[in-house]
């Protein structure tokens, strides 16, 4: 029987090569925008998480605190100590977050001073992601401060001017002069306009001695995500470890705006894909049914020399299924090589700055699961067999008086 479909199918080639090819592009078209579907929620991910970290410790208040003090974590160096000694070797960012008032020699503006200390690997891609002029403060330094770009205009500052925090009813001294070593570029404009990095020390000279706002936890080394169940496995281990008075989040818990509208990319692609295929089943319809007016006569004789009405019925559905599987077998071809040639990674020049405000990289690197493809060649089977339903319904009520006697 499926050779005969395949006889059947290209009878006429010329049409059904247009809808073969029609399916063809349809599945390359959905495998490679699930591809790049793919590529942009592992981008916003990694971007994420490069810069915030894969989890947060933060205290248990952080989330409802309403001052300054109940956002700290004390006694940080005990907490870190207990964080490397559960995950000795872990990439680790200490954060400490004071809202303060920073001036210049004839303007001020009220901004959040980050006291930041990273490990070698986040700090260098820090500086080579952000830096635009000058340098970061040293670590551990007490009198060096880098402001946002945006910041350092409003305020008429150049590298080397001093700069002056205020930070009142914080524990620290409260206010300190700098002098400006650094400007950094970020590619959201309004948080470039009201940040200023400290060291770590210098922030806890200024505010909060001994304290951080939070610790970020960085897993993996390489490009892309560590898989949810490692970060929920890692999130327990820490949560039994570090106790009352310390809360853990995954970037899903700290960010869950995002983390919502990643989950819905897939869903919304599957539908979009639908419709599409919808476009390319009414096309298969087309040429099925034609088929079956061209060979109502043909049908007509297998039926009175004794066939099967189900039998015929199951050749259009045959044919229907040879036809889009030829197609979509040229389609996954064609897809698979070109999704395989751009893994190595897509840029689109010129666009940096407009993809980093909706928190993409500069590179994608599209790839699709397997389960994408399922889902694709789920809908291409569907295609085939609803598109053949109609054709099939009227084929296996053919009379066979009727049929010998229709004339094309």
């Amino acid at each position: 029987m499926w050779a005969l479909a395949w006889r059947n199918v290209w009878r006429h080639k010329a049409r059904s090569i247009v809808t073969a090819g029609a399916v063809a592009v349809v599945v390359i078209f959905t495998l490679v925008f699930f591809s790049f579907t793919q590529a942009t929620k592992t981008g916003m991910m990694e971007v994420l998480t490069n810069d915030f970290g894969h989890l947060q410790v933060k205290s248990a208040r952080a989330k409802d605190a309403q001052d300054f003090d109940a956002s700290l974590l004390r006694g940080a160096a005990e907490l870190e100590a207990a964080l490397l000694e559960e995950l000795p070797g872990v990439r680790m960012a200490r954060v400490l977050e004071v809202p303060a008032l920073v001036s210049g020699e004839t303007r001020s503006r009220g901004v959040l001073v980050i006291g930041l200390k990273q490990d070698p690997t986040l700090r260098e891609r820090f500086e080579l992601e952000y830096l635009a002029a000058g340098r970061l403060p040293s670590p551990g330094s007490l009198d060096e401060i880098a402001l946002g770009e945006a910041l350092a205009r409003t305020l008429h500052l150049d590298i080397g001017d001093p700069v002056y925090v205020f930070a009142p009813g914080t524990e620290g001294w409260g206010a300190s002069a700098y002098v400006l070593v650094g400007i950094l570029k970020f590619p959201q404009a309004s948080y470039e306009g009201k940040v200023a990095y400290l060291s770590l020390e210098g922030a806890q000279e200024l505010a909060a001695p001994g304290a951080v706002t939070r610790f970020e936890v960085h897993l993996g080394a390489g490009r892309g995500v560590p898989r949810e169940e490692e970060i929920h496995r890692v999130k327990e281990r820490l949560t039994s470890v570090l106790g009352a008075g310390v809360s853990v989040e995954t970037w899903r818990e700290a960010s869950p705006d995002l983390a919502a509208i990643l989950d819905l990319m897939d869903p919304a692609m599957v539908v979009f894909s639908f419709f599409i295929f919808v476009l390319a089943g009414l096309l298969v319809v087309n040429t099925i049914y034609l088929g079956l007016v061209e060979r109502i006569r043909e049908f007509g004789v297998m039926i009175a020399v004794g066939a099967d009405r189900w039998r015929v019925m199951r050749m259009i559905f045959a044919e229907s299924l040879v036809l889009v599987l030829a197609g979509s077998a040229v389609g996954l071809a064609v897809s698979g090589v070109c999704i395989a040639w751009m893994s190595r990674g897509v840029a689109f020049p010129g666009l940096d700055e407009a993809l980093a405000e909706f928190g993409l990289p500069a590179v994608l690197y599209p790839s699709v699961t397997l389960q994408q493809v399922a889902i694709t060649m789920a809908f291409t089977i569907a295609t085939a067999l609803l598109a053949a339903l109609w054709p099939a319904w009227v084929a296996g009520r053919l009379q066979p008086v009727e049929a010998m006697r229709h004339v094309a």
